[in-house]
């Protein structure tokens, strides 16, 4: 095995050199497993597929038009050829019969795969798609289409036994004689319970840890709210202590222990910064290798998408801003973009100095990183306080000057936590930007970052929201690959907007929003301030300022509600057009976690309405009850039908996904009904 195993890598290599420029940007592919996936089950009439495992070596140019952008490339060190090599690994998951596939490539997130998880219903075990059941219900599959997973980031924790995350090995930028670059770095971080240590990188990643060891000159501050006055801690009273495990994020020990309710920053200088925008260039390179290589017996891609959830969807925005969509020979790399949950920040922390792509706001902490940023939308806007005109895909055309085709799509948490209004509206939210053409913007009112599957109420006051907006996204993706392919037109934008009322400040959503729910709307929602690192940052990624100036706020909206607190507009799915409660996108803290104030970062809520009208009375709930929206079971399953036969015709659900769409639904009406509501669990909102 091991001998067939580097006769196809070289035979590989020879083509590759045969067939590329000298400076080709993906060198080598290297294959190092190849097994039938999921046991060489059949998916429907597609058939069987296959894994195979490799590893891509890249050779960048620093002097490349393409890669230009690349902030600290030409730091890197070179081969004697004066190209930046590093390399990554991949899996890809395809039919084995793969003619006329579409490769679609999912953007890991802190290295996982994501898109098995939220589109498939199963997220694989040990990040390593294998069995039977690592397929999920085989959607993906069942629709032919090429999986490709790579790595594109460093700041990866490390992970439980077993597992096998995506991490690159990025370049690192060096000064001249190859000495180390050092720079002030600044970390953010809270504990939702009183805590003795505390881990100061972010969420499940790494950070850049003190160029000295115990670094006697670092800062450890803290503040109640993110703009109010940083106090710093006496260094005495804390110290640096050993990662929980071997090249695990660092950690700090403070004397009296960390409390909730504050916001602590620690800052240093460090050292060794990464070319992090390698990574998105990697991407890039190996999805173009792919386009133009037939691959191990199979041809060529017909087409190749690009999916990102979350950080991985700014991450598609980054590359978009960047032109790094266009490959070394000015063409894309990609012909369709699926941005799932990526709220406003298509111009998110990837690409500058000392940049963490872990890090990204919420309404409590992490302002202060790059993240979103002017411009951001996809037509051209112009910033009232700058008076700077531009698009979030000014760089992002190839030579033909096509860009790929593009879908946002946004939840309603976005809206509150994520700045998800500007990516349809000018920088002030006084007015509606349409999209470019080429470009949907698609919101799933009343559902938040993920579909809601926490049992329980903490460290939150309310039961998470129900909604499950990942069978809309099935559909959609399906129509990307159909618009890519033949150009036939996908669903229209469905989007709140100003000039039809679906847009609100929140002052204004707060007076709207129905009293006597059960939900207390928050006080406000996320709206970044633009970000003044100095003089070097917008033209080489260099911060100068740690922290930075900031300047005034970009204006952000939120989805005005209906008589029932559910938010209007956007893509009404069933639990929208046939409520049984109230879906919001923003769920407040538990005082004893600290900062009631805030709203939680991923999640929503959800409060039923009263079974009838005695208990509606009795709650001085001023929603109808269920009784008399839908006076017998069989009145709600015949709305539930028809409300899914209406989303079936206006594209956004799937004919062979209606029957699980009607059972969810109905699933949750039966369990609201057997509900007490004096009982305050949420376990009653999730079957067995």
């Amino acid at each position: 095995m091991r001998r067939a195993l580097r006769t196809a890598t070289m035979v590989l290599a020879a083509c590759v050199g045969a067939a590329l420029p000298a400076r080709a940007a993906v060198e080598r592919v290297e294959v190092t497993e190849r097994t039938p996936f999921a046991g060489g089950m059949s998916f429907a009439t597609v058939g069987a597929y296959e894994k195979i495992r490799g590893v891509a070596h890249f050779a960048l140019d620093p002097n490349a038009p393409a890669n230009a952008r690349i902030v600290d490339l030409k730091l890197a060190p070179r081969d004697a050829r004066g190209l930046v090599v590093f390399d990554s690994p991949f899996i890809l998951l395809r039919p084995v019969k793969a003619e006329g596939s579409t490769l679609l490539y999912d953007v890991n997130n802190r290295g996982n795969i994501g898109i098995l998880g939220q589109v498939n219903g199963r997220s694989p075990a040990l990040n390593d798609p294998t069995t039977a059941a690592d397929a999920g219900d085989g959607f993906l599959m069942r629709h032919g289409f090429s999986l490709l997973f790579s790595a594109w980031t460093w700041d990866v924790a490390p992970p439980p036994a077993g597992a096998k995350p995506l991490v690159l090995g990025t370049p690192i930028a060096r000064g001249p004689g190859g000495a180390a670059i050092t720079g002030p770095v600044e970390n953010e971080f809270t504990v939702d319970a009183p805590a003795e240590v505390a881990v100061y990188a972010g969420m499940s990643g790494l950070t850049y840890e003190p160029a000295t060891p115990d670094d006697p000159k670092a800062v450890l501050t803290i503040r109640a709210r993110p703009d109010d006055p940083r106090i710093p801690l006496a260094r005495a009273s804390w110290r640096f202590v050993a990662p929980a495990q071997p090249g695990g994020p660092g950690r700090v020990r403070l004397d009296g222990g960390f409390s909730p309710g504050v916001i602590y920053e620690l800052t240093y200088v460090a050292k060794d910064p990464k070319v992090t925008a390698a990574g998105l260039a990697g991407i890039r390179d190996l999805l173009a290798w792919f386009r133009d290589h037939p691959f191990e017996g199979a041809p060529a891609p017909k087409q190749e998408l690009i999916y990102g959830i979350s950080q991985s969807g700014r991450l598609i925005g980054r590359m978009l801003h960047d032109g790094l969509d266009v490959d070394e020979t000015g063409r894309l790399a990609f012909q369709g973009a699926y941005l799932e949950v990526p709220g406003g920040g298509g111009s998110g922390g990837f690409n500058s100095r000392f940049v963490q792509p872990t890090r990204h706001p919420s309404m409590l902490q992490e302002h202060d990183h790059p993240s979103d940023a002017f411009p951001f939308t996809t037509a051209p806007s112009k910033d009232p306080v700058t008076g700077q005109t531009a698009s979030l895909l000014d760089h992002a055309a190839d030579a033909k000057g096509q860009t790929p085709k593009v879908m946002f799509a946004n939840t309603s948490t976005e809206f509150w936590n994520r700045d998800a209004s500007l990516i349809g509206t000018t920088p002030d939210g006084g007015h509606d930007v349409a999209p470019a053409a080429g470009v949907r913007l698609y919101a799933f009112m009343g559902s938040q970052h993920y579909v809601g599957r926490s049992h329980v109420r903490a460290p939150y006051l309310s039961c998470v929201s129900t909604t499950d907006h990942y069978l809309p996204m099935r559909a959609l993706i399906l129509a990307l690959d159909r618009w890519t392919a033949t150009g036939a037109e996908p669903p229209p934008s469905a989007y709140p907007q100003i000039a039809n009322g679906g847009l609100l400040s929140v002052a204004a959503y707060d007076a709207a929003f129905p009293k006597g729910v059960g939900l207390t709307p928050p006080t406000d929602n996320l709206h970044e301030q633009r970000l003044d690192f100095g003089p070097r940052f917008e033209s080489q990624g260099i911060a100068d300022r740690i922290p930075p100036l900031k300047g005034p706020d970009y204006v952000s909206r939120v989805p005005a509600p209906d008589a029932d607190g559910n938010d209007r507009g956007g893509v009404r799915m069933i639990e929208m057009e046939v409520p049984l409660g109230t879906h919001t996108g923003w769920n407040l803290r538990s005082p004893e976690t600290g900062f009631p104030w805030a709203t939680a970062r991923f999640d929503g809520s959800f409060a039923p309405f009263a079974r009838t009208e005695a208990e509606r009375k009795a709650a001085h709930d001023p929603r109808p009850s269920l009784a008399a929206r839908y006076p017998t079971r069989e009145a709600y399953v015949a709305k539930v039908k028809a409300a899914a036969a209406a989303q079936v015709k206006a594209g956004f659900l799937l004919p062979e996904d209606v029957d699980r769409a009607v059972a969810e639904n109905v699933g949750l009406y039966d369990r609201v009904m057997a509900h007490n509501p004096a009982d305050q669990s949420c376990e009653y909102l999730f079957g067995s």
